[in-house]
C-alpha cells in the first residue's frame, strides 16, 4: 500500500473534479443534454456507458494512487543522498524498524555534513594542487563511497526482509505452528535484524573515523606524503575499508 501523500491526494482530487465536470457537461440540459431515458436506445446506451467508464476510471486511478504497492527501486539506481532518503522512507512503517530507519536517515544527513566540512578545512590548510590535499581528498572520497556502499547493502537486505512474511510473522497468531518452526522463523527474523544493526554500527564507525580525521587535519599546517600514510587515523580508515570489503 502506498503512503497517503499530499501529491497523491491532490491528483485524486483533480481526477474527481475532472470526472464530475465531464458528467455535468454530458448530462446538463444546457450543455450536451444527454438523457438516460426517453430519448432512444442509442442515447441511453451511450449515457450508461459514459457513467460506467467514469466509475471505472475513478476506481482504477484511485487504486493505483492509494493502494497499489509501489515497486522498490533497485539500489543500482540510487545516486544521490535524496535517492537514499526516499528509499529508506519506504520502510519507516515496517514494525520493529522505526528506530533503525530514523538512525539511517540521521546518518545520511551527518555524513554529508562531515564530508562537506572536511573538504572546507582541507581547502583552508592546503592548496588543491598539493599532494597532501589530493591524498586526504582521496581518503575522504573512499570513506564516503564505503558509507554509501554499506547503506546499499542494508537497503538490499531491507527489501528482501520486507518482501518475505518473516517481517510480519511476529504480528500473527502462531499457536498452530510447532515450537521448532516458530524458533526457526524467529532465528531468520533475528538474522535480518542483526545485519541491519551491524550495518548501522559500521556506518557509525565510519563517521567516527571521519571525526578523528577532521581533528587531525585541523591541527596540521603541512605534511609530507609519507607522513600522511603513517597517521593513525589514516591507518584506521584503511583498516576499516579493508575489513568492511571482506565482510560484505
Amino acid at each position: 500500500m502506498q503512503e497517503f501523500t499530499f501529491y497523491n491526494l491532490a491528483k485524486l482530487g483533480g481526477l474527481i473534479v475532472g470526472v464530475t465536470v465531464a458528467n455535468i457537461f454530458v448530462f446538463s440540459p444546457g450543455l450536451l443534454g444527454l438523457k438516460l431515458t426517453g430519448e432512444g436506445a442509442l442515447q441511453t446506451a451511450f449515457g450508461v456507458t459514459f457513467i460506467v467508464a467514469s466509475l471505472l476510471i475513478l476506481l482504477t486511478v484511485s487504486y493505483n494512487l492509494l493502494f497499489k504497492p509501489t515497486p522498490l527501486p533497485s539500489t543500482k539506481e540510487l545516486k544521490t543522498r535524496e535517492d537514499f532518503v526516499d528509499a529508506l522512507g519506504r520502510f519507516k512503517r515496517v514494525k520493529g524498524l522505526e528506530k533503525d530507519i530514523d538512525l539511517a536517515l540521521d546518518q545520511l544527513e551527518r555524513i554529508e555534513m562531515k564530508t562537506t566540512t572536511l573538504f572546507e578545512v582541507l581547502k583552508q590548510r592546503f592548496d588543491e594542487s598539493e599532494m597532501s590535499f589530493m591524498k586526504f581528498a582521496s581518503v575522504i572520497t573512499s570513506v564516503e563511497n564505503l558509507f554509501y556502499r554499506n547503506m546499499k547493502s542494508m537497503l538490499n537486505r531491507l527489501t528482501v526482509f520486507h518482501s518475505t512474511d518473516i517481517s510480519k510473522s511476529s504480528a500473527r497468531t502462531s499457536s498452530s505452528f510447532s515450537r521448532e518452526l516458530q524458533n526457526e522463523k524467529a532465528s531468520v527474523h533475528n538474522e535480518y535484524l542483526k545485519f541491519i544493526h551491524e550495518s548501522l554500527q559500521t556506518n557509525e564507525e565510519i563517521m567516527l573515523r571521519l571525526d578523528k580525521l577532521l581533528l587531525e587535519i585541523s591541527n596540521l599546517d603541512s605534511l609530507e606524503h609519507e607522513d600522511i600514510e603513517n597517521m593513525a587515523c589514516i591507518q584506521e580508515i584503511d583498516s576499516l575499508i579493508k575489513q568492511t570489503k571482506l565482510y560484505k
